[in-house]
C-alpha cells in the first residue's frame, strides 16, 4: 500500500456527515458482526481539531476470530486489509482513488484499546486545552515527517499514553506517572497532561502557538 505524504488540515465541518453516511454502510453491510457499535474517533471526531482528513471508525466486535468473516464484505465497500497491530485489531483502510479517505478498526469490544480509543477522544473534547497542544505536536510532527508515516505516529505515543492515563481510571493514571492526587483533581487533568509532556520533551509549548 503506497502512503502519501502526510497533511494536517484545518477542521473540516463535513467531517461528522462523512462518518454518519459511512456508520450507516458499515451498519447495513456487517451489522451482524456489530457488538460494540461504531464510533467516529481519532481527531475528526473531535470539533475544532485540526487533523488528517482521514475518518477513523471504531467498530465493535464479539472477537477478532470471529470477524474476520465480515472481511469479503467490507471488500465490496472498498475497505483494503492490512496486518497492523493485529493482535489487538483488524485494521482497514479505505481509498478514492487513491488517497486514504477512512481508517476503520474492528476490535473486541471492553478490550483495552477499545476503551482507550473512546476514552482519548471523549478527552480531547472535553479538554479544549489538551486538543489544541496535541494540534500542535500533530503540526510539528507532519512538518518533520511528513513522508515518515511510522515515524510521525511514533511520535504521538507519549502524549496518547499520558492522556489516556488521565481519563479517570487510578491504575492508568499511576502507569503514566501521574502525582497520587491527581485522582482526585481530575478538573486539573487538562494542565496535568501538558505538564508532563514538557517535562518529557516530548513538545515544546511553543510549537504551534
Amino acid at each position: 500500500m503506497t502512503d502519501e505524504p502526510i497533511r494536517i488540515v484545518p477542521y473540516d465541518p463535513a467531517w461528522p456527515e462523512r462518518f454518519e453516511r459511512e456508520r450507516a454502510a458499515l451498519n447495513g453491510t456487517i451489522g451482524e458482526w456489530v457488538d460494540g457499535g461504531v464510533h467516529h474517533v481519532g481527531s475528526t471526531a473531535v470539533r475544532g481539531l485540526a487533523a488528517k482528513p482521514v475518518i477513523d471508525i471504531l467498530v465493535g466486535v464479539k472477537s477478532l476470530e470471529e470477524s474476520r468473516a465480515c472481511f469479503e464484505r467490507l471488500g465490496g465497500l472498498r475497505y483494503l486489509y492490512a496486518p497492523y497491530r493485529s493482535e489487538e485489531m483488524h485494521w482497514f483502510c479505505k481509498r478514492d482513488p487513491s488517497r486514504r479517505t477512512h481508517h476503520l478498526h474492528l476490535i473486541p469490544t471492553g478490550s483495552p484499546r477499545f476503551n482507550d480509543e473512546l476514552a482519548f477522544r471523549d478527552y480531547l473534547r472535553a479538554h479544549r486545552d489538551v486538543a489544541e497542544a496535541y494540534g500542535a505536536l500533530k503540526r510539528r510532527l507532519a512538518e518533520e515527517f511528513t513522508n515518515d508515516r511510522e515515524a510521525y505516529t511514533e511520535g504521538k505515543t507519549e502524549f496518547i499514553r499520558v492522556t489516556v492515563g488521565h481519563t479517570g481510571d487510578p491504575d492508568k493514571q499511576r502507569a503514566a506517572g501521574a502525582p497520587k492526587h491527581a485522582t482526585h483533581h481530575a478538573g486539573k487533568a487538562g494542565k496535568l497532561v501538558a505538564r508532563v509532556l514538557i517535562a518529557s520533551r516530548r513538545w515544546d509549548v511553543q510549537d504551534g502557538a
